[in-house]
């Protein structure tokens, strides 16, 4: 399994030059698996850079687009997608336990007018949408559990085994306050429990959540101390806040590394930056 970050940054897309290194694009996670299946996780503004790299690959046909949840800064870039309109593609649409009319809807909204030029019927791709993901599904040799996120109007997160490897995702994830489809910390920490990998919601500072608690996105703090319950061995902060600037991610690392060093964890924890590659 390859996973490789194609946008990591909260809320909307901040370009400039305060952001070049751990990128400004909202939320895309491609993952590669071992039988060379593409899966895509949300369609953020990364998804437009992925696209024009995945219509370079002649032999490649089918597409696996899993989608956390409808809020914008997660489907921003659908439209933008350029193996959409490309016929030789079949993009196979799945979510958590969603219906699949809820499915198409998300995606047809992008490009509703008088917000975007083109209607989702100048798409040329064939789109299996499905009724989304019950509770585990399989594609090739890997399989993928949905999870309820705790996060305004809902969403889902996943996790990914193949090959006795585990990748679990876990954006717009708020763990310090249960909305009303959210699940318990206790069980986040069990759904989580001995990944390999974990990119997880990591928005605010402590001192940032006081204002903007039940707002959907975890502290930072949060996400290390799941990570450690969990006995997660590497995770990858991510969400970032759209006013966070790389000088300060560097330090928030540098904090969190003192926070692991205090509870004597093993945790290997970076934060996620476009472009990366992870090999398991």
């Amino acid at each position: 399994m390859k996973i490789t970050i194609w946008g990591c940054r909260g809320s909307l897309p901040v370009p400039g030059q305060d952001t070049l290194r751990y990128g400004g694009n909202t939320t895309c996670v491609e993952l590669r698996l071992d039988d060379g299946s593409a899966v895509v996780i949300d369609a953020g503004t990364g998804i437009r850079n992925l696209g024009k790299k995945l219509v370079e690959e002649q032999n490649l046909k089918d597409i696996y687009l899993l989608l956390t949840h409808s809020h914008w800064d997660h489907l921003m870039g659908f439209p933008f997608f350029r193996p959409a309109y490309f016929d030789r593609f079949t993009i196979h649409v799945r979510g958590g336990p969603i219906a699949k009319d809820t499915l198409k809807r998300y995606l047809e909204h992008q490009m509703d007018p008088p917000y975007f030029p083109a209607r989702m019927d100048a798409m040329r791709a064939e789109f299996d949408i499905s009724h989304g993901i019950p509770v585990v599904k399989r594609i090739g040799r890997a399989e993928i559990q949905p999870v309820p996120l705790s996060h305004p109007n809902g969403g889902f997160g996943f996790r990914i085994e193949e090959s006795g490897k585990s990748f679990v995702f876990l954006t717009d994830n708020e763990l310090e306050y249960q909305h009303s489809r959210g699940l318990s910390y206790t069980e986040y920490v069990s759904f989580c429990r001995d990944a390999d990998l974990l990119l997880h919601d990591a928005q605010f500072t402590d001192e940032q959540y006081e204002k903007v608690k039940s707002w959907g996105h975890s502290t930072v703090n949060a996400a290390i101390n799941l990570a450690m319950d969990a006995r997660v061995k590497r995770l990858l902060l991510f969400h970032h806040d759209p006013d966070r600037t790389d000088s300060e991610i560097d330090g928030i690392l540098a904090q969190c590394q003192t926070v692991i060093q205090k509870r004597k964890n093993k945790l290997h924890c970076t934060a996620a930056s476009e472009g990366r590659e992870i090999v398991m």
